[in-house]
């Protein structure tokens, strides 16, 4: 998608209906001609924009599910499957510049910031006297939290992008052929968004759950301000506490629910959440589950595009994790070859679990954006971080004891952060934070090339080839081609 189209699909959209809006509904007409000088000059014209900024976790395909190849299928959670060859070198860690789901990926986060960088910029300038101050900066404060949200995937995975902060009103190279900004400068624009929109958003809108796990809040915006300072490379741990604490403080009121509930599909917006793109099932569904769940629940009998690795499995069995496997796959009998868990048709494979809602191949399954117990785990590897390793044993046994386990036996500082690494595998499952936190950690090579995947098929061990270029993916070469100035990540 051209900068050009990205602009025009931009101002269309964020006018259009969205399902999330700062009301339980609005009654709001799309603008088909819509266009910088006429489509902002109200506060019914104001909420659609933010609605349609908001509208990116719920349309495109990196929130809906690439995100879990991204993050679950590239590591040792996930095998690919389906008929894309694209989806197969993220599980064998071979991913070219010319994917598909690279670019696809790429455009998706950028098509989103282009909607929070409008907003950005035209709500203060509406004079309609309906729209308070106190509202205008809200809604300035939401859209800071998307665009730092959409940054933090995309420097995740890239490493420096470029830094566009405004929206972009011409096609002239000049102007649009921006250069990559470094990662410093990246996080460091995700850092002051964050802390601009917590000082701008409270802490809920008011007692409708369905409205205040929807949107932005200033939990939300501590809680990815908790993450972010774990992520980024100069890391700040002491910022992390901080900033858990925040949230695990927070006069929202977060608390645990029973691991079970997350994902039955009766318990949305519970009170573990503090942020999941709202799908109803019919006019915003999500399509993921058909693409992933067994044949008993989707009726179909092609092979799905997603299957929990043995590794996996062992890693719950070694733990004696039988809440969250349960939670997490299914086993059934599937009319497929499966290369590592059945050589013939009719095998025993486990399918993905944690998106498990489908009526008429429409589902009001999600992820969660954010959760108190990422929250808590990253509070329990801040204090281990610095050297309150006891401290940490405490954190870490609130997660442990709700899955139905003991309290963690580490003693050492090295011993209880591999704890909370590998308690996060089992806690996040599917929930794409796998790959951010091996390369966190520091153990991405390591456990990519330590795993003893075999292909039945073949006989053959699959070889990963890991290396530290490979944390991050390539920049696409399709952009690379409209844009000179992006250099591409070493290795590829």
């Amino acid at each position: 998608m051209t900068t050009k189209y990205i602009l025009r699909y931009t101002l269309i959209t964020s006018l259009a209906i969205s399902a999330v809006s700062c009301k339980k509904s609005l009654d709001l007409q799309p603008i088909s001609d819509a266009t910088v000088n006429n489509s902002y000059n109200t506060a019914t014209q104001a909420e659609a924009a933010l609605a349609g900024a908001y509208n990116t976790f719920t349309s495109s395909d990196y929130y809906i599910w690439d995100n879990i190849y991204t993050s679950d299928v590239r590591s040792d959670n996930h095998y690919a499957g389906g008929d894309n060859p694209d989806f197969y070198q993220y599980d064998n860690l071979n991913i070219t510049a010319t994917n598909s789901k690279v670019y696809g990926d790429w455009s998706n986060l950028y098509n989103g910031i282009l909607k929070a960088n409008t907003v950005i910029q035209r709500i203060p300038l509406i004079t309609d006297p309906s729209l308070s101050a106190e509202r205008k900066a809200q809604i300035i404060g939401e859209a800071k939290f998307l665009r730092a949200y959409h940054y933090f995937q995309l420097v995740k995975n890239w490493g420096g992008v470029p830094l566009v902060t405004v929206p972009v009103t011409t096609t002239e190279p000049a102007e649009i052929n921006t250069p990559r900004a470094s990662v410093a400068d990246v996080y460091n624009q995700i850092v002051t968004d964050l802390t601009d929109a917590v000082a701008a958003l409270p802490d809920t809108y008011g007692g409708d759950a369905s409205v205040n796990k929807a949107r932005a809040t200033k939990g939300a915006a501590n809680a990815l301000l908790a993450k972010v300072f774990a992520q980024k490379p100069d890391r700040d741990y002491n910022k992390v506490l901080t900033y858990a604490d925040a949230v695990i403080n927070s006069p929202a009121g977060y608390a645990l629910v029973a691991y079970s509930d997350l994902f039955d599909s009766n318990h949305f917006n519970n009170s573990e959440s503090i942020l999941e793109a709202q799908f109803n099932g019919t006019t915003i569904a999500n399509w993921s589950p058909s693409l992933l769940l067994p044949p008993s629940i989707t009726n179909t009998t092609w092979r799905k595009f997603i299957t929990p690795s043995k590794d996996l499995a062992k890693a719950f069995d070694d733990a004696g994790d039988v809440v969250r496997k349960n939670q997490t796959m299914l086993f059934e009998s599937a009319p497929w070859v499966d290369e590592y868990w059945s050589a013939t048709v009719n095998g025993n494979v486990p399918f993905p679990y944690k998106q498990r809602n489908l009526t008429n191949g429409n589902s009001t399954s999600r992820q969660y954006m954010l959760r108190l117990a990422d929250v808590i785990l990253l509070k329990a590897e801040a204090l281990n971080a610095l050297g309150r390793t006891s401290d940490a044993a405490d954190e870490l046994y609130i997660i442990r004891r709700r899955a139905g386990l003991g309290k963690p036996t580490a003693a050492t500082q090295t011993d209880m952060a591999l704890a909370i690494e590998k308690e996060r595998r089992l806690e996040f499952a599917q929930e794409g934070q796998r790959w951010d936190d091996l390369v966190r950690f520091g153990n991405a090579e390591t456990v990519m090339n330590a795993l003893n995947e075999i292909n039945l098929i073949t006989g053959q061990k699959v070889n990963y080839n890991m290396t530290k270029e490979k944390e991050l993916l390539p920049i696409p070469q399709t952009e690379r081609n409209r844009n000179p100035a992006l250099t591409q990540n070493p290795g590829y």
